[in-house]
């Protein structure tokens, strides 16, 4: 004789329906969130870690460190270094560069791209001079008032000449907030206004711990958090980020970005035109010459080559466009009505 076995005594059926066991469903506890990074924690992995740049050491003045970042935007460092350092030797302070013929400051510049920016720190100089007795001034509203000075590079003397605490929000700074922060693969296109308060609420107060912190920032995203391939092992963060914990997530603005081409654009033809001259400069000056230019055919021929080069269909246009568009923005200059040119 088969036996059935008991119910359990907590199962309430009737006698011909299958016991289903009632289980009160559980509530959906979301996974903790990472604390806020840790300040000291990142100033300790830079204190090990920091790269020997030469604007970084002890007795460095502050138009030294503006030059430096200057040059640094949109240019890699290991360019950067012995460009400023062949700058600061010819050039040490305002003064000097202030004075300085805009043809040899071009030449100097070489391949750090960009030009307009050599333009620029030539004006800083001079206004430096006139204004303010040949000494960079410390104030924000001082310094935001001088020629190709924007709120990064008056942050970046603030904190890391005079040790304040400022706002330093570059690239890389952008990209390691977005990441441990906001949880987000990189930043918006756009620097925004939650941007600089999400920044600003993790500044230290005190000016000492700020500098070193905004300093700090910027090289763990140079050196560990980069845009392409973030050694997310190595960072001292790696416990505290939001992006790493939420399994780092794709980036939510790739649509909106814009890729920065450089081969066959007007760019590239302008930097071939400007090492043409640079170049026809230097020899001149080594044999105590004044540079006397080069013929318009010549130069039109190295802005036509970059087309060339690459065997796609030559742009007839683009040879005389990039000559008009350094002729406008002071980086060559004419005295015979466009039959040669020369760096100005």
């Amino acid at each position: 004789m088969s036996t059935v076995p008991a119910r359990p005594a907590s199962c309430h059926t009737r006698a011909d329906t299958p016991c289903v066991r009632i289980v009160p469903a559980m509530a959906s506890v979301p996974p903790p969130e990472p604390d806020e990074p840790s300040a000291q924690a990142v100033i300790t992995w830079y204190d090990a870690h920091a790269r020997d740049l030469p604007w970084r050491r002890p007795g460095t003045t502050p138009w030294e460190v503006l030059v430096s970042e200057v040059m640094s935007q949109q240019t890699p460092v290991a360019r950067v270094v012995p460009a400023w350092q062949e700058w600061m030797r010819r050039w040490p302070g305002p003064a000097e560069l202030a004075q300085a013929p805009t043809a040899e400051v071009l030449r100097v510049w070489g391949r750090l791209g960009y030009p307009r920016r050599a333009l620029r720190l030539i004006e800083c100089a001079r206004s430096v001079v006139e204004q303010h007795g040949g000494v960079l001034p410390d104030d924000l509203d001082a310094l935001l008032a001088l020629p190709g000075v924007g709120e990064y590079t008056a942050g970046a003397v603030l904190a890391f000449a005079h040790g304040r605490r400022a706002l330093v929000l570059d690239t890389n700074v952008r990209r390691v907030l977005a990441r441990a922060v906001a949880g987000q693969a990189l930043p918006a296109p756009s620097l925004n206004r939650a941007e600089r308060e999400r920044a600003l609420d993790l500044l230290p107060d005190d000016d000492s711990t700020a500098a070193h912190w905004s300093v700090a920032v910027m090289e763990l995203g140079a050196l560990v958090c980069t845009a392409r391939e973030p050694d997310c092992d190595a960072c001292p963060w790696r416990s505290d980020c939001a992006w790493l914990a939420a399994g780092r997530p794709a980036d939510v603005h790739a649509g909106r970005r814009r890729s920065q081409a450089w081969h066959g654009t007007d760019r590239q033809a302008r930097g071939l035109v400007m090492d043409r001259l640079r170049r026809q400069h230097a020899e001149a000056s080594a044999g105590r010459e004044v540079a006397r230019g080069l013929g318009r055919g010549e130069l039109l021929a190295a802005a036509a080559g970059v087309s060339l080069a690459r065997g796609q269909h030559p742009d007839p246009a683009q040879p005389e466009r990039v000559l008009a568009s350094l002729l406008a923005d002071g980086l060559i200059a004419t005295h015979d009505d466009g039959a040669t040119y020369r760096l100005p």
